[in-house]
C-alpha cells in the first residue's frame, strides 16, 4: 500500500498491479502486462459494478501491435525448427551438421522474439499520474529498467537466445574432446535453460502478481504456463545431453531430443496464442 488511495500489488520489490481512485470518483486497475501487450488500464467509474478498457494512443497501441507481431511469428518459427532439428536428430540417419543448420537457423528466429519482447516492455505505455490514462513515450531500442518486472522477464529471455546462440555456433565444431564439448557445447545449453526458466518464473509472478494463480480464462496466463513447460523440458533435454567423461557417450540421446523437441512444440504453440494477445 503506497498511501490511502493506492494498493499496489506484485512480488517482492515488483510492482506487477497498481489500484488508485479517481479525482472524478471511481477507481483505475494498472497491470504491467495488460499495459505492455493490449495498452490498456481497467477504469470503473463510481456507482459502476463492471470496469471498462481505457486504451493507450493510436501510436502506441500501433507499434505494440507491430512488437507482438513480430516475437510471435519469431517464436514460432524458431519453436518449429528446433522441432524439426530434434526430430531429425532422432528419427532420421541425417548428418549431424543438418541438423545443427535447422538448429542455428532457429535460433536466430528465437534470439528476434526474445528481442521484440524486450523492445516491447521497453515500449509498454506508462501510468504517470492519478489520472486513468496510459502515457506513451518515444520509442526506445535500449533502456535498463530492472526494478520493472516485465523488463527484466524479457530481458533474461533475451539474454537466454543469446547464450543458446553459443551453444548453437560451437556444435558445429568437430574432433571436440568430451571435455571440449562438455564445456563449449553443453554448458552454453545448460545456463541458456537456466536463464529461460528465471524469465518464465518472472512472467508468472507477473500475470499471478506474486502468488500462486490458475486463471484459465486468460490467455496471457496459458502462454506464460506453455512456455515455462517448454522451458522445463529444454532443461531435461540439457541434462540428458551431458557427456560422461568415462564413456563419451550422452547420458540420453533419446530423452536429449524428446525433450527438445516437444519443449520447442510448447514454444511454438505458445506463439501461435500470442498472435492473439494484442491490442
Amino acid at each position: 500500500m503506497r498511501n490511502s488511495e493506492e494498493c499496489a500489488e506484485g512480488a517482492g520489490p515488483f510492482v506487477s498491479r497498481l489500484t488508485w481512485r479517481l479525482e472524478e470518483g471511481g477507481t483505475a486497475v494498472w497491470e504491467s502486462r495488460a499495459a505492455r501487450k493490449r495498452g490498456t488500464l481497467a477504469v470503473r467509474p463510481a456507482g459502476a459494478t463492471e470496469s471498462s478498457a481505457r486504451r493507450a494512443g493510436a501510436a502506441a497501441l500501433d507499434r505494440l501491435r507491430r512488437l507482438n507481431g513480430t516475437a510471435a511469428v519469431s517464436f514460432t518459427v524458431g519453436g518449429t525448427l528446433f522441432a524439426l532439428g530434434a526430430a531429425l536428430a532422432q528419427l532420421t540417419a541425417e548428418r549431424p551438421t543438418t541438423s545443427a543448420t535447422v538448429y542455428f537457423i532457429g535460433g536466430v528466429f528465437f534470439t528476434l522474439g526474445g528481442y521484440a519482447s524486450l523492445v516491447q516492455a521497453i515500449n509498454a505505455p506508462r501510468r504517470e499520474s492519478t489520472a486513468g490514462a496510459l502515457a506513451t513515450h518515444r520509442f526506445r531500442w535500449w533502456s535498463y529498467e530492472p526494478g520493472r518486472i516485465d523488463w527484466l522477464s524479457t530481458f533474461v529471455l533475451f539474454a537466454g537466445t543469446l547464450v543458446f546462440g553459443v551453444n548453437l555456433l560451437d556444435s558445429f565444431l568437430q574432433g571436440l574432446t568430451t571435455q571440449q564439448l562438455n564445456r563449449l557445447v553443453w554448458a552454453p545449453d545448460m545456463i541458456g535453460c537456466l536463464l529461460f526458466l528465471i524469465s518464465g518464473h518472472l512472467a508468472i509472478a507477473e500475470i499471478c502478481h506474486g502468488r500462486p494463480c490458475i486463471h484459465r480464462r486468460s490467455l496471457g496466463w496459458w502462454i506464460v504456463a506453455v512456455n515455462q513447460l517448454g522451458s522445463v523440458l529444454f532443461m531435461v533435454s540439457a541434462v540428458a545431453a551431458f557427456t560422461r567423461p568415462e564413456t563419451g557417450s550422452q547420458i540420453s540421446v533419446g530423452v536429449a531430443n524428446w525433450g527438445t523437441l516437444t519443449g520447442a512444440l510448447c514454444f511454438a504453440v505458445a506463439g501461435v496464442l500470442q498472435v492473439f494477445e494484442r491490442p
